[in-house]
């Protein structure tokens, strides 16, 4: 069958043809499509709980979408706490639906979700431009509820959230459910009680707002059942807010590795249970690396020859995500390592080498290294151009110096950064000292020497170049030039003493160290020991020391020096001196030694061309001036009725701590008014008194005048200076005399003045005076009596024997009481007989000479018997004269003795101490009146008695009895006791 070909205009009329036959058939289609809205609901497949996140993660599809259709959809979606009417949540979901699609949505839950039931229901709205508005909403789905307290257990008591990671500065919502009815339960953060609301039956909540960080072990929160005794808790870890990394840095120092370094910011490394990672990404290559530090992380290079660079750093925790953008050129972040190697060479006393060695940094790298230079107080620096190994000369340098070179490199094409630094310490070499030692004297001149003490500085390590060992010390004798006395004074001693002679010396000083010696110091000691008389001017110093100024002097001077002391009120003053040029009149001496309240002198001397010194001006001054550090001793004399002298010249003024101006004298008048000399002055704000000023401080004598008579004064002397007067002390009394005083003194001191005469001679003639008023009982044995005696056969014969007396009577006394009398010659008395009166015994003698019985005049003597004035009256009896043939036995002495001493012992023995009486016979004494009616009516008339034969002491208890037959003695000798 043939074939019919068409033309282009059949064409063309049959392709709209077939157009319209298509189209209208789908256009019609379409609008019954969209003509009704499209209504999807969705349908919930799961609802899941995530307690660690608090999440509510939902899982829903679209059943009713067409087969490969995609729309773009909005979805509902509300969720319900205890029950579906309480809504406390609705929100939107846009997102792309695909047919067949499970789609996933998550919300997280302020309130943990183990404390109450949650109901979540959802419905949709197609959102897409291929349906017309208006939009229509679907059903909701049925409500899906979420409880997860059934799967918690039987516990008592539990508390959500469990540790649970915020930021600080959150807010966070607590839970507890009680399995029990009871409601006493509390809760604390940190011990501080709490209180919550009420969710529902035995579930009660509780928020913290604005949490802040405690401690790294996170922040404890714990309830309690108190009548259960059941406790839970649970740990709320606090988080410093991730901060956005600073400092974001990528370098290399090889080409084969990259280093970025950033600052993290707060450390979160505490938690390490909710760490914060770091990622680092890069957008070309796409490649991820997961940095193992949180400040820095390396990235190998690739031999793909990548110079661009576009990194970005992501810091992420559980809480919160940011990230940190850099794009760089690798050839421009070139950061060398730090040089080894770096060693010095070639050490001089002022030069050295210095060589390092650099780590590879690329193919035709050149590196910049720069080179520091440190020590003698300054810092040189020099650059060097190198590509590997470097070295540099290093001259100009101090010797004996410490240095320090220090060297760091950087790329020379792009710098970038320099490297870190590399050290060595090195030192110079010694040298000879450089400068002549600093040197002072003091001379001090005596009769026929001078004693120079030279003083010098140490030199500066400067000057020095070198440890010093000793100091060289050439005494020049000018008067005798070829005189040079050397001395070596070992370091480090500062100063040394010399004697010279009165003539002229140059002193050369020069220091020594294991190289040489240094310049020498000169001083020129004068022959003339003249001293100068210079007056003292005073100055006032300030905070910056003392300012100093002088007359220039005529002539050539070489300089001026100018001497004081620190420490001037120590023994070792610190002496210093300062040495000016010639042209130099003025300066300003400081030092940190200067104190308040010391005095510190200074002392200008002029240096001459031959080096000697001389005094030209003295000042004096205080840094600070202080008020009087105490007040003189005030000694009061010539006190008057009107007047008293006050006197202090004891007073030193140069060792108080200002200038004395002067003296104030207070006086506290007897009445409130002052005399006209005196101001009124209140020093204790109580009393009032009179001030008189004193103006010249070497005036130390006052008088006080125009006083009253016989009145009490109070006074009290206080230096001051410019600063003020000196310490408040106690005010001395003074009470003037009467007026009529000084005419009784010429009579009351002559009385005084023979009052102690009398008791001086009185004492030393005390002894005189004992014997003239109240003498010693003398011994019989050695009486002045018995010097009358003149012995015809011996002259010089001054004591009796007892042969040579021939007794005249013996006298007994008997005390009133009545006493036992012992007769001579027997144990037993005869008769024992009470006398009343004391009884004389008269032994008559019985020698040729005797004519005849005789009465004898006796007497008492009371130096011998002291009881006689108690015993009474003495009664004398006298024998008859019968008696004395009767006696005429006994009148041997040797018979006598004998007997008188054996019963004179035996009646020692009888008689009682206390009533013995002793009681003296005189030959001469004549009775007395008492006596007379004991006597006979006519008595012998007792013959004149020459002498004395004898003295005797008879005692109370010896009486002679009665002479009887048996009688043999004609006389008794009693003796003392103390002969026994």
């Amino acid at each position: 069958m043939p074939k019919t070909k068409l033309g282009p205009m059949a064409l063309c009329a049959v392709l709209p043809t077939a157009f319209l036959l298509v189209f209208l058939p789908l256009r019609t289609y379409q609008n019954q499509v969209f003509s009704e809205p499209l209504l999807l609901t969705p349908e919930l497949l799961n609802v899941s709980v995530n307690s660690a996140q608090q999440c509510l993660n939902l899982q829903w599809s679209l059943h009713s979408l067409a087969h490969h259709q995609e729309l773009k959809m909005v979805f509902q979606i509300q969720i319900s706490r205890i029950k579906t009417s309480n809504i406390i949540w609705v929100g939107n979901y846009n997102t792309t639906v695909k047919w067949n699609q499970v789609l996933h949505w998550s919300w997280e839950s302020e309130l943990p979700l183990e404390c109450a039931t949650h109901f979540v229901r959802i419905r949709s709205v197609v959102h897409d431009t291929k349906f017309p508005e208006p939009l229509f909403w679907s059903n909701w789905s049925s409500w899906e509820e979420v409880d997860v307290r059934d799967s918690l257990g039987n516990y008592t008591l539990l508390i959500f959230p469990k540790d649970k990671l915020v930021e600080e500065g959150s807010n966070v919502t607590f839970c507890y459910i009680s399995r029990s009815n009871q409601n006493n339960i509390s809760c604390s953060v940190e011990g501080e009680q709490i209180f919550g609301e009420e969710l529902g039956p035995n579930a009660f909540s509780f928020n913290l707002s604005n949490i802040r960080f405690v401690r790294i072990t996170g922040t404890n929160v714990y309830c309690r059942a108190e009548q259960a005794d059941v406790l839970d808790g649970t740990v709320l870890y606090v988080s410093k807010v991730v901060e956005e990394p600073k400092d974001f840095s990528c370098e290399t120092w090889d080409f084969k590795t990259l280093k970025c370094t950033w600052d993290p910011g707060s450390d979160h490394s505490s938690f390490h249970h909710f760490p914060t990672s770091y990622t680092l990404f890069e957008s070309f290559s796409q490649r991820k690396e997961f940095c193992k530090q949180r400040n820095c992380c390396t990235w190998q290079i690739t031999q793909d020859s990548q110079e661009i660079y576009n990194f970005t750093l992501v810091a992420e925790s559980s809480l919160r995500k940011r990230s940190i953008n850099i794009l760089f050129n690798l050839s421009h972040r070139v950061h060398p390592m730090a040089p080894r190697n770096v060693f010095l060479k070639d050490i001089s006393a002022t030069n050295a080498t210095v060589t390092w060695m650099m780590h590879p940094v690329g193919k035709n790298s050149t590196l910049l290294c720069q080179v520091e230079l440190h020590g003698a107080g300054k810092v040189i620096q020099h650059n060097v151009s190198i590509t590997v190994d470097g070295e540099y000369f290093l001259s100009e340098m101090k010797p004996n110096t410490e240095y320090v070179v220090r060297i760091h490199c950087a790329d020379a094409t792009y710098f970038w950064k320099w490297s870190e630094w590399s050290n060595q310490t090195f030192t110079t070499l010694e040298a000879a000292p450089s400068e002549a030692p600093d040197v002072w004297r003091i001379v001090k001149s005596m009769p026929k020497h001078y004693i120079v003490t030279l003083f010098w500085k140490p030199l500066s390590q400067f000057h020095a170049n070198g440890k010093i060992l000793f100091y060289n010390i050439a005494i020049e004798n000018l008067q005798e030039p070829s005189r040079v006395a050397l001395l070596s004074i070992p370091a480090p001693a500062n100063g040394t003493k010399v004697t010279l002679a009165q003539h002229s010396y140059q002193i050369h000083v020069t220091a020594n160290n294991s190289v040489g010696t240094s310049p020498a110091s000169v001083l020129g000691i004068s022959g003339d020991p003249g001293h100068e008389e210079v007056e003292v001017e005073r100055i006032k110093g300030t905070e910056d020391g003392f300012s100093l100024s002088w007359k220039p002097q005529s002539g050539e001077v070489l300089g001026y020096v100018v001497e004081w002391c620190d420490h001037p009120q120590d023994k070792l003053c610190g002496l210093q001196w300062k040495k000016l040029g010639p042209n130099t009149t003025s300066t300003v001496i400081s030092s940190d030694a200067f104190r308040p309240g010391v005095r510190y002198c200074f002392r200008i001397y002029g240096l001459s061309t031959r080096k000697i010194a001389r005094l030209l001006e003295k000042k004096t001054g205080y840094s600070q001036e202080l008020a009087p550090s105490d007040n003189p001793n005030v000694i009061m004399s010539h006190l008057t009725p009107h007047s008293f002298t006050l006197s202090w010249k004891n007073y030193s003024t140069e060792s108080q701590p200002g200038f004395i101006r002067g003296y104030h004298v207070y006086l506290k008048p007897k009445v409130g008014e002052c005399n006209t000399d005196y101001e009124k002055a209140d020093l204790s704000g109580e009393s009032v008194f009179c001030k008189y000023d004193i103006d010249n401080p070497e005036q130390k004598v006052f008088i006080v005048d125009n006083l009253q008579p016989v009145s009490f004064y109070e006074f009290f002397v206080t230096p001051y200076t410019s600063v003020g007067i000196g310490p408040l002390g106690p005010f001395m009394k003074v009470r003037t005399p009467d007026e009529f005083s000084h005419i009784l003194i010429p009579v009351i001191l002559p009385m005084i003045f023979c009052v102690l005469l009398i008791m001086i001679v009185c004492y030393l003639k005390s002894q005189w005076v004992k014997e003239k008023c109240y003498p010693d009982i003398p011994d019989p044995y050695k009486s002045s009596v018995l010097s009358v005696i003149k012995s015809k056969e011996n002259t010089h014969l001054t004591i009796m024997n007892i042969n040579d007396c021939i007794p005249d009577a013996i006298e007994v006394i008997n005390k009133p009481e009545g006493r036992k009398i012992q007769f001579f010659g027997t144990r037993q008395s005869p008769t024992e007989t009470e006398f009343t009166k004391p009884v004389y015994f008269y032994l008559l003698p019985t020698g040729k000479n005797y004519s005849g019985p005789g009465p004898c005049v006796c007497f008492d003597n009371f130096t011998y018997n002291q009881e006689v004035s108690d015993s009474g009256s003495c009664a004398h009896t006298l024998l008859p004269p019968t008696a004395p043939s009767q006696l005429g036995v006994l009148n041997q002495p040797e018979n006598l003795q004998r007997t008188l001493e054996k019963n004179y012992r035996n009646s020692l023995e009888e008689t009682p101490a206390e009533e013995t009486c002793l009681n003296y016979v005189s030959q001469l004494a004549s009775p007395m009146s008492a006596d007379k009616d004991s006597l006979p009516t006519n008595p012998p008339v007792p013959a004149h008695c020459s002498e004395y034969k004898m003295q005797m002491a008879v005692s109370l208890g010896l009486v002679s009895p009665p002479p009887n037959e048996n009688s043999s003695f004609s006389s008794i000798t009693l003796l003392d006791q103390s002969e026994h």
